[in-house]
This record gives C-alpha cells, sequence and structure tokens, in this order.
C-alpha cells in the first residue's frame, strides 16, 4: 500500500526522534564517567594513591626510571566504553619535581583528563590503572601547555620493569595494569589534558596546570598531601 507524504514525513520525524532519544540515553550513561564534584576529586587522589603505592611496592616501575622523571601522571581506573562510539576516559593528578631543572621535592598535583586510550586495554578489563613518567623538559612543557596527543605531540613507550638493563629514550614512559596483571603500554593516540573544572573546585580559584605543579604558592590538599608524602618518601630528588 502506497504511502502518503505526511505519513513519510512522520515516519521520519519518529525516526530523528527515536536517533535523538537513543542518544541522549547514550550521553547520560557516559557522562558520569566524567562528571565529579571536590569529594569525588580527592577520592580519585586517593585511588590514585594506592595505585602508585601498588606499581612501587610490586616493583613494576624501575625506580632508575622514576630518579630521572620529570613528572608522574597517574590514571587511576580509566573506564573503556563503546555504544557505537568506543574509546575511554578518566582523569588524574599530575605531580613534578620542584625547581627550575626538576631537581626538587614534588609538587602539589594537578588534575588532568585523558581520552582515547583503547590500546592500553590489549592488558585486558574494562578498567585499569595507568602509571606515565615523563621524562624530559619538553614534554613537560607540552603537557602542561594544553591537549598533547601521544605519538604526535610526544612519544611514548612501555616502560622498563624494574629489572630492565636500560630504558627506553621516548619522552613518556608508560605502565599499566588491569586484573591484576602488569604490562607496558604505548598508549598511542591517546590524549591529555588540564582539567581545569577538578582543579578549580580543589584549589577554590581558577589556576592552570603550571600555576599548581610549577609554582609555590598552590597548597595540596588533604589527600594530595599524602600522595606527595608517598612520592617524596621513595625519591625525593631527581638523578640524573
Amino acid at each position: 500500500m502506497l504511502r502518503t507524504a505526511s505519513e513519510k514525513t512522520s515516519e521520519g520525524i519518529n525516526r530523528k526522534a527515536l536517533s535523538c532519544f537513543l542518544a541522549s540515553i547514550m550521553l547520560l550513561m557516559i557522562l558520569p564517567v566524567f562528571a565529579g564534584d571536590k569529594e569525588k576529586d580527592e577520592g580519585t587522589l586517593r585511588q590514585a594513591n594506592l595505585v602508585l603505592q601498588g606499581f612501587l611496592n610490586s616493583n613494576n616501575i624501575s625506580l632508575t626510571s622514576l630518579s630521572k622523571a620529570n613528572c608522574v601522571l597517574i590514571l587511576p581506573k580509566i573506564k573503556k566504553f563503546g555504544f557505537g562510539i568506543g574509546g575511554s576516559g578518566g582523569r588524574g593528578p599530575l605531580l613534578c619535581r620542584s625547581g627550575q631543572n626538576f631537581d626538587g621535592k614534588w609538587s602539589t598535583p594537578a588534575m588532568y583528563s585523558v581520552g582515547g586510550m583503547s590500546v592500553g586495554f590489549q592488558v585486558g578489563g574494562s578498567s585499569t590503572d595507568f602509571v606515565l613518567l615523563l621524562m624530559t623538559p619538553k614534554v613537560v612543557n607540552q603537557i602542561l601547555s594544553g591537549k598533547t596527543k601521544m605519538g604526535t605531540d610526544a612519544t611514548a613507550a612501555a616502560g622498563p620493569g624494574a629489572t630492565a638493563a636500560s630504558a627506553s629514550d621516548a619522552e613518556i614512559l608508560t605502565y599499566g595494569k588491569a586484573e591484576g596483571l602488569f604490562a607496558g603500554v604505548s598508549l598511542g593516540g591517546a590524549t591529555v589534558e588540564p582539567d581545569n573544572d577538578a582543579n578549580h573546585r580543589l584549589y577554590g580559584k581558577t589556576l592552570t596546570a603550571t600555576n599548581i605543579v610549577r609554582e609555590t604558592g598552590v597548597h595540596p590538599t588533604i589527600e594530595g598531601k599524602s600522595l606527595v608524602a608517598v612520592l617524596d618518601s621513595k625519591l625525593a630528588k631527581h638523578r640524573d
């Protein structure tokens, strides 16, 4: 039976309405991964502390590599999502050594967001912990300046373990853990950028990532202090 023009128009409208409805549902399911408040921000710092201690206590990160790192980015429980969109995302704190030459103690943490880390899920699981070591001043400046894409704006490679004979010459060394399995991951294509909203919630004012990790006027929160203390207790000073 032939349909009238009005029936065809009505069907088209219904399809568009259904598409909009499904898109809205997907967005509502994805947003909680990224949404947050100060309590959740502090929870992220607390989780980052546990992740870092786990990596260090298990000797899966080379202390030699850590001693040469200028900054550390800790990304706990990075989530993978789908619904035809794909990818992954989450956030975590960046800490840098103080001093012009990155030779001092560790800074107040600045929160960062991350996306597109699908490569990391080769180690298994739908939630993965990551630790990234920033090895050169060049890559630190890149990360602090804004959105950075791994493999394009910065070279990243799987980090050597505690028993490795030599370290990679990559700008960023990466470590991942999922379901109890430790593995180096390259994270090619992943992007990281400052989470300005989270930083505003944590410190009560508008600050750049550079303000937080490279200046001395920003003091860490309670959970931030615990994270700084862990790094200072392991390796307070930089090794060339």
